[in-house]
């Protein structure tokens, strides 16, 4: 597995066990156990323990007493939940970053730039990396702390890398839709945050 770009070891190893669910290391309803991570790692059980943590509350594990951690049976209808939320959030986004962004896209055009390198090689990981934050500078250049806050805390990477690896298998151009936000933005389109938002549900699952 290509190592993940992450900034603590909790996130390391929260994108490690993310790969080995979506990969199918782990199966719907089998146990993840704490220890044997932490040995094949090399790690001390307590950044496992908050990785673990992190992944249940965003429901892609679930625990229960005397039966550990298990993989829970997560269907199309269960990720689509946090995109109309999402979508929400990134049309506030969009509106009050209007301004900002229509003077400078240079942070938004480096990501389109790397998500065409991704279309181009056919990598998912790397599709799934700069897809989020592309969208991660559009909520950051509102200014708004508590917008930001609310938006991570869906866990957007979690979402975004088993929609794309689980339930959109179909080739798509990701640079050339997120090049139409750019283009969008640049023209001071009065509809961006129309626009963000129907690209963020249109980015859901189907059930």
């Amino acid at each position: 597995m290509t190592p993940p770009v992450v900034h603590s070891l909790r996130e390391q190893i929260r994108e490690h066990i993310l790969e080995g669910i979506v990969s199918g290391r782990w199966q719907p309803g089998e146990r993840i156990v704490e220890r044997r991570i932490a040995v094949e790692l090399e790690v001390s059980q307590t950044p496992v323990r908050e990785a673990l943590r992190e992944l249940e509350s965003l429901r892609l594990i679930e625990s229960a007493p005397n039966k550990g951690v298990r993989v829970r049976n997560l269907t199309a209808a269960d990720l689509k939940e946090s995109y109309p939320v999402r979508a929400g959030l990134e049309q506030v986004a969009a509106e009050l970053a209007a301004g900002r962004l229509a003077e400078d896209t240079a942070a938004l055009e480096r990501e389109v730039a790397a998500l065409r390198e991704a279309d181009l090689a056919g990598d998912g990981e790397a599709q799934v990396r700069h897809t989020v934050a592309f969208h991660r500078e559009i909520v950051r250049a509102a200014g708004n702390a508590v917008l930001l806050h609310t938006w991570e805390s869906l866990g957007i990477e979690v979402w975004t890398a088993l929609s794309i690896r689980w339930f959109s298998p179909e080739q798509r151009s990701h640079a050339q839709e997120h090049q139409e936000i750019v283009d969008a933005f640049r023209q001071r389109d009065p509809k961006i945050g129309t626009l963000l938002k129907t690209h963020v549900l249109s980015c859901a699952p189907r059930v």
